[in-house]
């Protein structure tokens, strides 16, 4: 199995983690989204990924190339541990917080956003920022908020073991604070941040300890 990735994706971070959990051994392929221009935008990686994006997962004959739909493969091909509840309002509540992140929250702040409001729209860094704060801080409250006020929440998002809301969560949790977001109004959100990285699959599919870290 080989996973195209850049240390600091959020999307291809989920897809760390939920290797990791699941005990798969695979080839990392670093794909930087900044030297020659963006290695994502290449023709032959095009080939792979027409989105231009990381994550992509290659399982033999089978290719994938977005993170969630990633990760409920490796789930539905590598059952244990599950990353889904078993019933079928807890799956729709993990993935409603799953989706709020990945869906919501991040593709507004992802690096080509970034790059377009600086480079294209000419922006300053300061209010380039502020995008990413506003919209960042916007998307977690509400995480927060169903977290924070749900029974179902436990020592993670759903229950006590990690689950697809949690793989979102981290990567998310950890940008935020790359970019100085104020999180002190998010204390259910920073509580579990901190339990999913006392785990080993957490902890090794930090940014920072990955092969093409920087």
């Amino acid at each position: 199995m080989q996973l195209y990735s850049y240390f600091r994706s959020s999307a291809a971070y989920r897809v760390r983690i939920a290797l990791n959990l699941k005990g798969i051994s695979y080839e990392y392929l670093g794909v930087h989204l900044l030297k020659d221009g963006g290695q994502q935008l290449s023709d032959s990686y095009r080939a792979l990924n027409p989105a231009a994006l990381v994550p992509t997962l290659i399982d033999g004959d089978v290719t994938i190339g977005q993170s969630l739909a990633i990760i409920e493969y490796l789930d539905e091909t590598h059952p244990q541990p599950p990353l889904l509840p078993a019933d079928p309002a807890g799956r729709a509540r993990v993935r409603a917080i799953a989706q709020a992140i990945a869906c919501d929250t991040h593709p507004l702040n992802n690096l080509r956003v970034l790059k377009y409001l600086k480079r294209t729209l000419q922006v300053s860094d300061d209010a380039k920022n502020e995008w990413y704060r506003h919209w960042v801080q916007l998307g977690l409250s509400a995480v927060e908020s169903m977290l924070a006020n749900s029974p179902a929440t436990g020592r993670y998002c759903h229950g006590d073991t990690p689950t697809l809301a949690d793989l979102c969560l981290v990567p998310q949790v950890y940008n935020a604070r790359r970019f100085d977001c104020d999180l002190s109004a998010m204390p259910t959100l920073a509580r579990i941040d901190a339990a999913c990285r006392e785990l080993p699959a957490f902890d090794l599919a930090e940014p920072d300890k990955q092969p093409d870290a920087e």
